[in-house]
């Protein structure tokens, strides 16, 4: 599919539209702190990031998914993230003006994550682009969150768009399948929190961004 000009255009947060991995690797080196352990390579924690908490604290104290103090360090590092929620996160360079570029269009915008609400809703305010985002979607708003095409649907529903008419865009191949699956326009973020060794090229989006400031060229030129 070549990319036409949409009608709405949604983002995956985390890796895509906000910058967070500095947050999380600031929470992680409080974590080995914790545990007496020395100093990682803050690489191994950005990552991980689309891992979510349970992948971060795996990647972060170097324990298993069955080791029983993963709870408790799960805990630790949400406890954590939300006493200094957005404090070391920022969105990525353009994102403000591609918003706001879309504004000016009449083009609404929104965010599906697979953050929980109590997060992704907050930081969201603490970013305070303008204009604010029509839809935030998370895993609270529906029974199947990401690689499954239900937010990105609802978010369609909610914006009146079609899917078709949509451009969703997002770091991890599970943002593609969505986006696939619903029909829409994909955008791989190849800028974001790929897997060690991943390429966003492998995940059948409609293009693949190697900078924030290049998807906001895309997409401001298929509002010209």
């Amino acid at each position: 599919m070549t990319l036409a000009r949409p009608r709405a255009v949604l983002f995956d947060l985390d890796g895509t539209l906000i910058d967070t991995a500095p947050e999380f690797i600031h929470i992680a080196a409080q974590l080995r702190r914790e545990a007496d352990l020395p100093e990682a390579d803050a690489k191994t924690i950005w990552h991980s990031v689309s891992d979510g908490a349970i992948g971060m604290v795996q990647a972060a104290l170097e324990i298993s998914a069955s080791d029983p103090a993963l709870e408790f360090w799960r805990q630790r590092f949400l406890d954590h993230y939300e006493s200094g929620l957005g404090a070391h996160s920022h969105p990525y360079p353009g994102m403000r003006e591609l918003v706001s570029s879309l504004s000016c269009h009449g083009i609404p915008w929104g965010v599906i994550t697979n953050k929980l609400s109590r997060f992704a809703q907050p930081l969201m305010t603490l970013m305070a682009f303008t204009p604010e985002a029509e839809v935030i979607l998370t895993p609270d708003d529906v029974i199947r969150p990401k690689p499954d095409p239900e937010s990105l649907l609802l978010a369609c529903k909610k914006l009146q768009c079609p899917a078709s008419q949509t451009i969703f865009v997002g770091d991890h191949r599970r943002d593609v399948e969505a986006g696939i699956a619903a029909g829409c326009q994909t955008i791989a973020a190849g800028y974001g929190y790929l897997a060690k060794g991943e390429s966003a090229e492998d995940w059948g989006a409609d293009a693949v961004v190697a900078s924030s400031q290049e998807l906001r060229a895309v997409i401001e030129e298929l509002l010209a």
